[in-house]
């Protein structure tokens, strides 16, 4: 009896181990963002994911966890707006074959086997990694060196996520960061659209296919409640991004990749044989693989606690 309780602590001290080794600590609790915990219900199935065919204005739940609501979809005006609650599920963000390769990576460049029977969402990251201000670190790996105040995307070791620019209000004091992604400068801080989305959109905002100023373009921002909510569209300014970000509660915003090749977003539907992704911006062109397999771009993916 003695060696067969020895071993079973043992075990557990490794499993912990294991978990604690990617943000946000799995241990079958749902993590708040305020630091508490929610215990679940399980009553109800972990996850379920749908994706209705013609979303409205209005928010539509797309996910639960535990049958509670974790992500809602809406679609305003040529944007579709995906928004998730870090109550339940957390960001991940992911190496592309080429953008920052696929060696000495937690999260690379497909979905990994930890994530597959969690995953609610999957949307594209930002420029590519040799454009200018932008940033690539994640697990202690760097694939480009961060920049005094770029926006960046900050996800703790505790698993949640925060918006703003780095070292001029991001990362948290005191808390352990795991991943950082960085674009450009903030298209939204405070609530309030950047000075430059309307007079220095190609110089400030990214250079576009053809040099026009209407393109694919998407975005990720924060409400002040913690939220994180995507949004994409075919035909969008800089200006049009960040009012339909700030339009659905944003206060702090990035803009992510543009241009029709590389603006993709995803819902996976869960079934016996595994998730099946759903595109949800009208006229994208995807991503080959659709993030179940190897891509050669940096992207993101919402997985549930």
């Amino acid at each position: 009896m003695a060696l067969a309780v020895a071993l079973f602590l043992a075990a557990a001290v490794v499993v912990a181990a294991q978990a604690a080794s990617s943000p946000g600590h799995r241990d079958g609790t749902r993590r708040v963002s305020r630091g508490t915990t929610a215990t679940p219900d399980h009553s109800a199935r972990r996850l379920v994911v749908r994706a209705p065919a013609n979303p409205g204005s209005s928010w539509t739940v797309v996910a639960r966890s535990y049958g509670s609501p974790a992500a809602w979809i809406a679609r305003r005006s040529g944007v579709t707006l995906l928004r998730f609650d870090q109550t339940y599920v957390h960001l991940t963000l992911h190496t592309g074959s080429s953008d920052g390769g696929v060696a000495g990576w937690t999260y690379g460049d497909q979905i990994t086997r930890r994530e597959i029977h969690l995953l609610v969402a999957g949307f594209n990251g930002g420029f590519k990694l040799t454009y200018t201000n932008v940033g690539f670190s994640s697990g202690g790996h760097v694939a480009v060196s961060l920049k005094p105040g770029l926006a960046s995307i900050v996800t703790y070791a505790n698993g949640t996520s925060a918006i703003g620019a780095w070292q001029q209000g991001v990362p948290n004091a005191g808390e352990r960061v795991f991943s950082v992604l960085q674009n450009q400068w903030l298209l939204v801080d405070k609530g309030v659209v950047a000075t430059t989305v309307s007079d220095c959109i190609l110089t400030c905002w990214g250079e576009t296919v053809g040099g026009v100023t209407t393109t694919a373009r998407s975005g990720l921002g924060i409400t002040a409640g913690g939220e994180l909510v995507w949004a994409a569209g075919e035909a969008l300014t800089p200006a049009l991004l960040a009012q339909a970000l700030i339009d659905a509660g944003a206060v702090r915003a990035i803009e992510l990749d543009i241009n029709p090749d590389w603006v993709s977003g995803y819902l996976y539907v869960h079934h016996a044989s595994g998730p099946v992704p759903s595109p949800v911006v009208p006229g994208q062109l995807g991503i080959y693989g659709q993030l179940l397999a190897p891509d050669s771009r940096d992207f993101l993916a919402i997985v549930a606690n």
